[in-house]
């Protein structure tokens, strides 16, 4: 049985798009309202960085604490150690309220790149980074991974992501040749994956041994096409719900399920809603999602 959580980001809490950054206390109580038993933690101060006190307000909601997100900078070599320690905090936050298990989720800074941001979701192979580029964006995600499990216990998983330099399948393939598989996974994002132009059922079975976390999250095909034709950039493709409730688009979630089962995944599936302002009410979206995931055996 997958264990589903849902995370901040269902209530606007995302990185590099100004949303509705609802309290915390509002959702997390929404979360266990619509019946998810995980959450990732959201940025740092969102939630409570006493582990003490998170915990219990955790405990007490039958939440369990699973991974987080951390924004890094693997393209600017100067930022390594900024980064790392960044990373390092919230691991142990981590690993002191929600345990070993927990992963931390490295994200190159979203929409930080304008040249990426301004064509996400239609990146060509000359828009990506050259071979020594690519050499000091694999060392910063190999020396924070290091770090993470020397100082903290856990490992790290790369989320790949649209308006960052790793987005494409081709992208996403290369950056795992490139980084040491005893430590850097992949957290597979099925809505990430579709509007960079990936098969997500392809994509499950092709990184098989890599993927150690899952996003779910829907890609609805005219929007994405709107997006294509109009040159829209990754945050207006958001705004306008490229990344629509589950079952609402051409995301095949049980094809998806098929395949991590095959692969024998076993950790957690996180929905992952990127609610902006005039998009729904997060509690609601939430507990859709979760009527959905019901609908095909979650």
């Amino acid at each position: 049985m997958f264990k589903i959580a849902n995370a901040p980001c269902s209530w606007g809490v995302i990185e590099g798009i100004e949303g509705d950054r609802s309290g915390y206390v509002r959702v997390i109580d929404e979360m266990q309202a619509t019946g998810y038993v995980g959450t990732e933690l959201g940025d740092w101060g969102f939630m409570p960085t006493d582990p003490v006190v998170l915990k219990r307000e955790l405990d007490t909601r039958g939440l369990s604490l699973l991974a987080s997100w951390v924004s890094v900078f693997l393209h600017d070599p100067s930022k390594h150690e900024a980064s790392a320690d960044d990373a390092v905090r919230t691991a142990k936050q981590l690993a002191r309220v929600g345990g070993p298990s927990n992963v931390i989720v490295l994200g190159n800074d979203p929409y930080g790149v304008p040249l990426r941001t301004q064509n996400a979701g239609r990146i060509t192979p000359e828009l990506g980074m050259t071979a020594d580029q690519w050499k000091v964006f694999a060392q910063g995600a190999n020396a924070i991974a290091r770090r993470v499990m020397d100082e903290a216990g856990l490992r790290t998983v790369f989320h790949h992501h649209i308006g960052t330099w790793v987005e494409t399948p081709a992208e996403t393939e290369r950056l795992l040749e490139l980084t040491d598989p005893a430590i850097v996974g992949l957290c597979f994002d099925t809505g990430h994956w579709a509007f960079a132009g990936g098969d997500p059922v392809q994509g499950v079975r092709a990184f098989a041994d890599r993927i150690w976390h899952v996003h779910f999250k829907d890609h609805q095909p005219v929007v994405a096409r709107q997006s294509r034709e109009l040159g829209w950039d990754g945050p207006t493709s958001v705004g306008h719900g490229v990344f629509c409730e589950l079952g609402q688009g051409d995301v095949d979630f049980p094809g998806v399920l098929g395949a991590l089962r095959a692969i024998g995944y076993d950790g957690w599936i996180v929905v992952e809603q990127d609610v902006l302002p005039g998009l729904g009410a997060p509690r609601e979206s939430a507990a859709r999602n979760r009527a959905y995931l019901r609908s095909i055996g979650l």
